[in-house]
């Protein structure tokens, strides 16, 4: 069975940096689409980013510019780079595979929120 577990979250100031990592098994990140959402008790599942077996990207607006999403083929590995954190951005942070994919006009997007498959988590806290 597919394991994914999280590792680099914690405690931030706003405008500081982040990494997360997803150590991936079951699942490869060369093939399958992978990626992060952020849940927090209570809320809606908001999809972070995802990257898609050929590398391409797609992130929420609320993230774009300051989160970059990753892999390490090798080590089949995921991560997250955080930059320029906001208060807002506290929440748990999940890795996930196998995203749901929209495609149209011959162009296929992931649906970022969309994921079959997700770890425990790892919690994220950015104080003002």
């Amino acid at each position: 069975q597919g394991q994914l577990v999280e590792s680099g979250g914690g405690s931030v100031q706003a405008g500081g940096s982040l990494r997360l990592s997803c150590a991936v098994s079951g699942y490869s990140v060369s093939t399958n689409c992978m990626g992060w959402f952020r849940q927090a008790p209570g809320k809606a599942r908001e999809g972070v980013a995802a990257i898609l077996s050929d590398s391409s990207t797609s992130y929420a607006d609320s993230v774009m510019g300051r989160f970059t999403v990753s892999k390490d083929n090798a080590k089949n590995t995921l991560y997250l780079q955080m930059s320029s954190l906001k208060p807002e951005d506290t929440n748990m942070y999940y890795c996930a595979a196998d995203c749901g994919v929209h495609c149209s006009g011959g162009v296929c997007r992931p649906i970022l929120a969309d994921f079959t498959y997700w770890g425990q988590g790892t919690q994220v806290a950015v104080s003002s």
